[in-house]
């Protein structure tokens, strides 16, 4: 009877349904917090993860789109907080989130202290480029500030003893994270800077999370760092860990290894330089040694016993004569034949002058007739001009009474009108001249009376 009364049984698809859907409806909207575990990136890129604490665990699927959303990657180990679509994979009947949204455990916090403080340093010029120092080419001794333990240490010491075996190592040994790390980190810095052993100084750890790697964000070891008189190379974490100390450092190494290749010359490409400029220099002497042989043996061909060097000259001398001889003859024949063609030109433009003399002759016969009689006409004309200016001169007139009236001047007076009473006045007669003063304005008429 009790088998017949029965509920009907479900099927695995029907409970996984009936699980899934229960479960979607009551566990909507949670954040749950974990360690990532078992993590694995699909070629889809989509990634598959256990999150678990301290007593369980539970799988979790993270589909690409949400992927590309996340500010860093997933790591293995990583604590995170996850939300999403709490249900159940009815294919195999897997208990799995789906996981939409991911945040670091405690990190809201810890990234507004970070801003908080990264803003102040900056506003203060703490990773001004302008401070910074370069670092040397070639160090005389290397120092590292991190943990003896850390496999950090060993990285930078196994670079640099690959790299440059000869450059002596100064580790300042501290704690890098823990309570209390930063200020051991800011003292082994100091104590580096104060001692100035080294010429370039390193600060390195391993990866880990933000809070493995946040004493390299507290401001006591920023201000070591900035304040460090020899250049330091910070190589915290891995290439997508930031922190203050890279900022505030000389220069930012991607890692620990990466740093140690920065401060140390590569031994085996400085060989090969050496082996390089060896080549050329052995070159450039050969090369200067051929060129000197072949000088040398050309300056021996050109040496020659002073006999054959005087026997060269005076044979040369005597060309030179020769040529000189020869050089004279042809300018002698040049010349006289150059004088007897201006001979020739000459004679043959000579003037014809027996017409210009008899010419000559003919003018001199007739110029003694021409200039009496021209002499002739010239006195008659004389004579007249001379009978002319006697007839008309100013003494005839002055002999007939008149006579010339002129101020002190010499002006000639031609009106009584100009006359003033006491003026000094000359008069020309026909015999003499004599001073007189006019002694009235009404007796002009009697102006030549002189009694």
């Amino acid at each position: 009877m009790s088998e017949l009364f029965a509920p009907t049984a479900l099927s695995v698809s029907e409970l996984n349904a009936l699980a899934k859907n229960l479960l979607e409806d009551h566990l909507s909207g949670l954040w749950i917090a974990g360690e990532v575990s078992n993590l694995t990136r699909a070629s889809s890129g989509h990634y598959y993860f256990s999150l678990k604490d301290s007593r369980a665990q539970v799988r979790c699927a993270m589909f690409k789109g949400t992927a590309a959303r996340l500010a860093a990657p997933l790591k293995e180990g990583g604590h995170i907080e996850v939300s999403g679509k709490i249900s159940i994979y009815e294919a195999r009947g897997e208990f799995q989130i789906t996981v939409n949204e991911v945040r670091l455990m405690g990190l809201g916090r810890l990234y507004e202290a970070y801003e908080r403080l990264k803003t102040k340093l900056q506003a203060e010029g703490v990773f001004d480029a302008a401070r910074k120092k370069p670092l040397p080419e070639r160090p005389r001794a290397i120092g590292i500030v991190t943990s003896l333990a850390a496999a950090a240490l060993r990285d930078v010491v196994t670079t640099l003893k690959r790299r440059a075996p000869e450059i002596p190592v100064v580790v300042y040994p501290t704690a890098v994270q823990g309570a209390g790390s930063e200020l051991q980190i800011a003292q082994a810095v100091r104590t580096a800077s104060a001692r100035a052993e080294t010429d370039v100084l390193i600060v390195c750890r391993g990866g880990g999370s933000i809070e493995d790697l946040w004493a390299f964000n507290e401001e006591a070891v920023v201000r070591a760092i900035e304040a460090c008189t020899v250049p330091v190379v910070s190589g915290v974490g891995h290439e997508t860990d930031f922190t203050l100390s890279d900022f505030a450092a000389d220069v930012r190494a991607p890692t620990p290894t990466g740093a140690a290749e920065l401060v140390s010359p590569n031994r085996l490409e400085t060989l090969a330089k050496l082996a390089l400029l060896q080549g050329r220099l052995k070159d450039v002497l050969q090369q200067r040694y051929y060129d000197a042989s072949q000088r040398v043996d050309w300056l021996a061909r050109q040496i020659r016993h002073p006999r054959q060097k005087l026997g060269d000259e005076r044979a040369y001398l005597n060309t030179l004569a020769q040529n000189l001889r020869f050089a004279m003859l042809q300018n002698q024949r040049f010349r006289t034949q150059q004088f007897e063609r201006a001979k020739q030109s000459l004679q043959h433009g000579r003037p014809d002058t027996a017409t210009a003399r008899r010419e000559v002759a003919k003018f001199q016969t007739a110029l003694p007739q021409s200039f009496a009689l021209l002499l002739q006409q010239r006195r008659q004309a004389l004579e007249k001009q001379a009978a002319l200016l006697e007839a008309v001169s100013p003494q005839h007139i002055l002999e007939r009474g008149f006579s010339v009236v002129k101020n002190t001047r010499g002006q000639v007076v031609r009106s009584a009108a100009a006359l003033k009473q006491g003026q000094k006045l000359h008069i020309t007669f026909a015999d003499g001249e004599t001073d007189v003063r006019v002694t009235g304005e009404a007796a002009q008429g009697d102006l030549f009376d002189f009694s």
